[in-house]
């Protein structure tokens, strides 16, 4: 579903500030996998996240969305192939607007609009059990505005929205860094439920190694813009943070530097 070929992305290329970020990134992801991904600050994940997104087009290589070649395409045209959910619970929903009403937006992207009544009531009792099986407390607040909800269920609320038209990759960018670890438990659960019960192909960005670990079928570790572990199955379930932190320091000849993915 995902294939990346030797991808390349230099920043502030021939001054003091260059930074390379990514350096010959090789990647694919087959149809239904849930792939996590961790790194130190500057290790690159989030530079392979908007690259595939299309934030920024890459200097090298070729990026490929179930055999399309979306390369060049830009970050617009390669929404139709894509769901994403920010780090930021703001970003994703219109704070103004119903909860209806933002899972009507999400539930006709992409199709042709007509003069019919703006939510139909199948539309409406579908969102409601839509939103019940996921324990959020909001299938009866269907009128209320997206921007009194808490940052944990606006985010459930952004996943959803994400997944409505089952996108051919979901983009996790790092989606429960900005929620304390209770809120940030339950969102997580959301997503297996999503995922597991759409067979979505997943790419999630994270920032703790516990999560990492415990999410998803495969695990990948990125350092100096390069992918140096790529973990999964059984391998994958025997894991622990300790076992982790040895196969990186192995893998890259260093430390492991960031104290909050290793505290969790």
């Amino acid at each position: 579903m995902l294939r990346i070929e030797n991808i390349k992305k230099t920043f502030n290329p021939g001054t003091i500030n260059e930074k390379i970020a990514l350096n010959g990134v090789d990647l694919v992801l087959e149809d239904g996998e849930f792939v996590t991904v961790i790194g130190s600050n500057g290790a690159g994940k989030s530079t392979l996240l908007n690259a595939i997104a299309g934030t920024w087009l890459v200097d090298e290589g070729k990026i490929f969305i179930d055999d399309i070649d979306v390369t060049n395409l830009s970050e617009f045209k390669r929404a139709q192939y894509i769901g994403r959910v920010f780090q930021d619970p703001m970003m994703g929903t219109a704070s103004d607007m119903w909860i209806e009403e933002n899972l009507a937006l999400a539930h006709r992207r992409g199709r042709k609009r007509g003069l019919a009544p703006g939510i139909m009531p199948d539309e409406r009792a579908t969102f409601k059990a839509l939103l019940k099986e996921f324990d959020l407390g909001l299938e009866d607040r269907l009128s209320t505005k997206v921007g009194l909800l808490s940052g944990g269920q606006r985010q459930a609320l952004t996943l959803i929205m994400a997944t409505l038209q089952q996108p051919k990759l979901l983009l996790l960018d790092e989606h429960t860094a900005a929620l304390d670890p209770k809120t940030a438990a339950k969102v997580l659960d959301v997503t297996e439920k999503i995922v597991n019960k759409s067979g979505l192909t997943t790419f999630m960005v994270t920032h703790n190694m516990r999560d990492a670990i415990a999410h998803g079928d495969r695990l990948l570790m990125l350092n100096e813009g390069k992918i140096i572990l790529d973990i999964s199955g059984e391998e994958k379930k025997k894991l622990s943070v300790e076992s982790l932190l040895e196969r990186f320091e192995k893998a890259s000849g260093e430390e492991f530097t960031n104290d909050a993915a290793i505290l969790g």
